[in-house]
């Protein structure tokens, strides 16, 4: 990382895993605040990592090709990284953030807008509703979106309760919609056909 870069590298050993800290039922935040594993803040920023897994799965999917595939899995990566550094936003209170700590910025949320256009430029215009599938990396990138949508749904809980930037249920916003492109420009790069909806096939 650059010495002009926006966040400071990580200060982290994780030698020894297990620290038997939290076996009463709490955990420290960023600034040393021990809450119990069920708050609301807990519920924000562990649903973010259950996304980040679900997307590192996703990427793993990919089958290595056509330049257009590798940007997809390259933007997805990237996206990991922007998960993390959310996540390190809602594990703090708005009084401990300092400068040079991984957060997620409204130019994060700019940027998942400007992918978005770009991808959806190249996809055939919908008249009904996709049902995940048709392929694994489909179905995947779906599973991601309703994850996403059940971050923003815990984060806009926690912004009711204690302030948080806006940029975090912004970015989530974005993410699920970017998810749902991805998902089909995913079937469109691989040949594989949507399944779009249809109520009387019920």
């Amino acid at each position: 990382m650059s010495s002009d870069a926006p966040f400071h590298d990580p200060h982290v050993t994780l030698s020894r895993i297990y620290t038997r800290t939290g076996d009463e039922g709490r955990t420290s935040l960023v600034g040393g605040q021990r809450v119990s594993k069920d708050a609301l803040r807990i519920e924000a920023y562990g649903t973010v990592d259950e996304l980040n897994a679900a997307l590192g799965l996703a990427i793993t999917s990919i089958p290595e090709g056509a330049p257009a595939v590798h940007l997809l899995a390259v933007r997805l990566t990237r996206v990991q990284h922007e998960l993390f550094n959310l996540g390190s936003l809602l594990a703090t209170e708005m009084e401990d953030l300092r400068p040079g700590q991984p957060v997620i910025t409204a130019a994060d949320v700019t940027r998942l807008e400007k992918e978005m256009d770009e991808a959806n430029a190249t996809l055939e215009p919908l008249n009904s509703f996709v049902l995940p599938g048709g392929c694994r990396l489909n179905a995947e990138l779906h599973l991601c979106r309703t994850i996403c949508r059940r971050a923003e749904r815990h984060t806009v809980t926690l912004a009711a309760h204690e302030r948080i930037p806006p940029e975090a249920v912004q970015y989530l916003n974005r993410l699920s919609d970017a998810l749902f492109i991805w998902s089909r420009l995913a079937s469109r790069l691989l040949n594989r056909p949507e399944t779009l909806w249809q109520p009387n096939q019920s």
